[in-house]
């Protein structure tokens, strides 16, 4: 791998690692959520949060899965 594309890898790597921080954190702050919220927020703020986090996943799965064959034409 040339040095342009060792720097292109790194920075989808990056995006990567921080969408799946993204998920990460949207889903536990979900949880957080229906235990800590007020009852009338409750519902509301894990449904929201858990979408928020299950279409982030989707992306993510996404953008990995096409960052998986860009890797596998450079090689």
């Amino acid at each position: 791998m040339d040095t342009a594309t060792k720097e292109q890898f790194k920075w989808k790597f990056y995006r990567l690692a921080m969408l799946l921080n993204l998920v990460v954190l949207l889903i536990a702050a979900g949880v957080i959520a229906f235990f800590i919220a007020p009852a009338d927020y409750r519902v509301p703020s894990f449904l929201i949060l858990l979408i928020a986090g299950i279409m982030a996943g989707l992306y993510f799965r996404g953008k990995y899965r096409e960052t998986r064959e860009w890797l596998e034409e450079q090689q």
